[in-house]
């Protein structure tokens, strides 16, 4: 099944394997001949352009070690190391790194590799796909020169948010950089691989005799291409070890996949509906999703549950129930993000069909606040969510931010009152970045609510670095302690969490070692917010 789907992928992206060679290829013959290896190096854009449609490059998808347990941008929304160590799924590399025989995807973090052990590992690949981030970008490029340095015929390309935004200054930062691909970046890079020339290939932006060259745009893909795509699932059994991947609110084991991509919601300050992903909803069918879904339930017995980490997996009612109707008959657990929007009968369906959790971004308790960042929904529509998912007996995990447009003191302590009214599951409190690409860093810039770009610390957790009229960095720092604390430490809270972990001795342990860590970063907030001027031991 798997190669049959392979083969429609090659003929979809008009590389037929019994085609005659192309001009390209003779050309190239008779540069080699007439020139030398030399000679080709100068004339292809230093190998880029040179080579022949039959040869395929042996490429390494990578997710690389920005910086150590750094939960980075090929599976995160919003990349940083986090209080309690968190790694998501890189789901983006894994469609190309299916379509290619002999690949390999390095996912570096969870698996604990070190850049010295990358290196060493990219000694072996003829091509380099490596999936940035802002934060980690600086170091992404060391990486790059080493692993120049160790092979110097290595082909690398940058793909994520940071390279879409800013291709120019991306590709100018480092030479070691050979093209950037602006979007969605699975055809691309596929076809670099398999010997297509830069200049022929869409979505890409390189260098060429000083300047930068942007090819034209390459059109997201639709239901019939995505349906043609590989499973993720199939990569991550190939490469990856599910073990290694932790996130505290879902259950240990899980395995991550998209059922869509793209999302219509106009929130400003998300990073991938505005770059990778982009507004246009665009989905699988039901029966593909399904169909991965009962191999993956196959290939991963341990697996306690499946998250379909959707930009939004229940914006459109119909399709849940469809999905819906297809997961009840394989009786498996999982969970997925959310908006509030959906009504009690949508809600039914998901919880007969296995749902146990569901991330939804209630972002704010003041309504302000929510409209200044077009959030579309309402505290009131969150509270009849919330209510009817605990008739339903489906878990929440609220996600909430400190520091979108018009925060204030007062605002923090609404946000705080509003979360521990609804009082969901589990919480995560986030310090507002204003990432490049995004309306929300537009807003700051123009208003100068910009301290400083993006940032993090040594270790890649989030710093501050909006400040408004009455609001310190510090100030909102010190907040995400209080929200945390005041939360959580309510007895009923934490009898509550304590509880799961009585009669199971992999929560315990797992819960042990979350709260040590959660502890630690606690006071690592307490010494920056009360350091002068915000900048304390360990940060950036």
């Amino acid at each position: 099944m798997a190669a049959l789907r392979r083969a429609k992928r090659l003929r979809c992206c008009g590389q037929d394997a019994r085609a005659p060679r192309s001009f390209c290829a003779e050309a190239c013959r008779y540069y080699i001949i007439l020139w030398g290896w030399a000679g080709l190096q100068i004339i292809g854009l230093a190998g880029c352009e040179g080579r022949s449609m039959g040869s395929e490059l042996k490429t390494l998808f990578l997710n690389p070690p920005s910086f150590e347990n750094f939960d980075g941008g090929a599976g995160s929304r919003w990349p940083a190391t986090r209080e309690i160590d968190s790694f998501w799924y890189p789901v983006w590399l894994t469609y190309p790194a299916g379509m290619l025989p002999g690949s390999k995807l390095l996912d570096a973090p969870p698996h604990k590799i070190t850049a010295a052990e990358t290196i060493q590992t990219a000694r072996s690949y003829d091509f380099v796909v490596l999936f940035t981030s802002t934060v980690g970008f600086d170091s992404d490029l060391r990486l790059t020169r080493q692993m120049k340095e160790a092979k110097p015929d290595l082909k690398v390309a940058f793909v994520g948010p940071p390279v879409q935004v800013q291709p120019v200054e991306s590709l100018m930062a480092s030479p070691d950089i050979n093209f950037v691909v602006r979007g969605e970046f699975d055809n691309a890079v596929v076809e670099f691989a398999q010997g297509k020339p830069l200049h022929e290939i869409s979505g890409v932006s390189y260098r060429k005799n000083g300047q930068v060259i942007h090819n034209p745009a390459r059109p997201a893909l639709a239901t019939e291409e995505l349906d043609r795509l590989p499973f993720a699932t199939e990569v991550y059994k190939r490469d990856l070890v599910i073990e290694n991947y932790n996130v505290p609110f879902l259950l240990h084991p899980f395995v991550a996949l998209y059922t869509s991509r793209g999302c219509p919601a106009l929130c400003t300050f998300c990073l991938w509906p505005q770059t990778l992903s982009g507004h246009p909803w665009r989905v699988r069918s039901a029966d593909n999703v399904a169909q991965e879904m009962r191999q993956a339930v196959e290939m991963f017995p341990q697996a306690k549950e499946f998250f379909f980490d959707d930009d939004t997996f229940n914006i459109r009612k119909e399709r849940v129930l469809e999905l819906c109707t297809k997961f009840k008959p394989l009786g498996f657990r999982w969970s997925c993000t959310a908006r509030v929007h959906s009504d009690y009968e949508t809600l039914k369906a998901m919880a007969d069909a296995g749902a146990r959790l569901l991330i939804v971004g209630f972002e704010s308790g003041d309504p302000a606040i929510l409209k200044n960042i077009k959030k579309g929904a309402t505290v009131e529509m969150a509270r009849r969510f919330v209510k009817n998912c605990k008739k339903l007996g489906i878990a929440i995990h609220g996600d909430y931010i400190i520091g979108l447009p018009g925060e204030t003191k007062e605002s923090i302590q609404r946000t705080i009152d509003f979360a521990k009214e609804l009082d969901t599951e589990t919480i995560q409190v986030s310090i507002a970045h204003a990432y490049p690409g995004t309306e929300f860093y537009d807003y700051a810039a123009q208003h100068n609510f910009l301290a400083a770009e993006a940032r993090a610390d040594a270790a890649g957790h989030q710093l501050p670095h909006l400040e408004y009229p009455g609001l310190s960095l510090e100030e909102m720092m010190a907040s995400v302690n209080r929200f945390y604390d005041t939360y959580y430490f309510r007895r009923r809270v934490m009898w509550r969490i304590v509880k799961k972990a009585l009669w199971d001795s992999n929560e315990r342990k797992r819960l042990y070692h979350e709260a040590v860590e959660f502890l630690r970063l606690r006071a690592e907030r307490w010494r920056y917010a009360r350091s002068s001027g915000g900048r304390g031991p360990g940060t950036a």
